[in-house]
């Protein structure tokens, strides 16, 4: 297992604390640094910022959204940015939701499985430096009848292959992302529900005929440390209801759905109400803590060990640490504790 750092959003507090954070991910041996879009700071412009002040971790994108981007954009983009940083890059790409691609982009948000197939077939095919030439039911390259041509990127990537993650939720994205996809980027991860997750996965490799060796399944996991873990919870607490609650219409909010799924239904019906009639402090109080501990390493150093190996009998080849401390001192010292914590466990790759 290896670690990686999630920054999140950029813009959204203090940013010369998250490129420190990313310089010392670097120097510790952090395979992978991800950052991520919605509607403010884009992640492109970000992952070339850090990849131009570090020297060996990957950067990746969690995610470039579906929606915000052809397909062809996004092809020269990957290579710019494998280009810039010498093979550091890993594209991963996500469909977002309806509220942001209907409400921000203008796309409708519908049948987001076809979607994701055909866009990841032509970023695949500009990256491999084809002609690219597609006709589906939701791209069509060139277009039919005009000036168009099939034209091909002048830009050499650095490796042959750009690695691709799809962030999935729900069953039927698992098994797309098992299908095409080189790894999965998954949130709100529980080691006890791995197996639901698991078997979408291996259902898609095996369409393809290929197992699970060589996929990788990145978790970000929010990381609090501390001796009481029951105020370790207390910074998660927001977090969860935000996306439990406040990701998505009642209708359709994925996060909510897993955690259904998951078996805490009472409890996601209670924060997304909750959330919705913006009562945003209940919200946060009706999370219940199991969810949060389930999905979070939190507490003393010994027991987030331990609970590493629950991740690591799971499948997770990257653990991507999302941390919750107050100040950036704090930041660095659990990016070297959780450095620290996997070399002492024996699961460091």
């Amino acid at each position: 297992m290896r670690l990686g750092l999630n920054l999140g959003y950029w813009g959204m507090g203090n940013d010369s604390d998250n490129l420190v954070l990313a310089k010392e991910a670097d120097k510790l041996g952090y395979s992978v640094v991800w950052a991520a879009e919605a509607y403010g700071s884009d992640a492109a412009t970000v992952l070339a910022f850090i990849a131009a002040q570090t020297e060996t971790i990957d950067v990746g994108s969690a995610v470039f959204q579906i929606p915000g981007r052809t397909p062809a954009n996004t092809a020269m983009t990957a290579a710019t940015l494998d280009t810039l940083s010498n093979g550091r890059f890993r594209l991963g790409l996500g469909v977002s939701g309806p509220q942001v691609s209907e409400g921000w982009h203008g796309v409708r948000f519908d049948k987001p499985l076809a979607r994701t197939r055909e866009y990841v077939a032509i970023v695949r095919m500009a990256l491999s430096r084809q002609k690219v030439q597609f006709d589906g039911e939701f791209f069509t390259l060139p277009l039919p009848d005009g000036p168009g041509k099939a034209l091909t990127l002048t830009v050499h990537p650095v490796r042959e292959n750009i690695p691709i993650y799809l962030a999935a939720v729900g069953p039927k994205n698992l098994e797309l992302a098992g299908e095409i996809a080189d790894g999965w980027l998954a949130i709100f991860y529980s080691p006890e529900y791995a197996a639901e997750h698991r078997a979408g996965i291996e259902a898609g490799r095996a369409k393809v005929g290929k197992t699970m060796d060589g996929f990788d399944v990145v978790a970000t996991v929010p990381v609090v440390i501390g001796d009481d873990v029951d105020a370790c919870a207390v910074p998660l607490r927001n977090y969860s209801a935000l996306y439990l609650g406040g990701m998505g219409s009642r209708d359709k909010n994925f996060y909510n759905q897993l955690a259904v799924r998951m078996g805490y239904d009472q409890a996601a019906a209670a924060v997304q109400d909750l959330y919705l009639g913006r009562d945003y402090a209940g919200a946060a109080a009706a999370v219940p803590f199991d969810f949060i501990d389930k999905t979070a390493l939190i507490g003393r150093p010994a027991r987030i060990q331990d609970r590493l190996h629950a991740y690591a009998d799971a499948g997770v080849t990257t653990l991507s640490v999302a941390t919750y401390a107050e100040t950036i001192d704090e930041r660095l010292a659990t990016l070297r504790q959780m450095a620290e914590i996997l070399d002492a466990s024996g699961l460091g790759d």
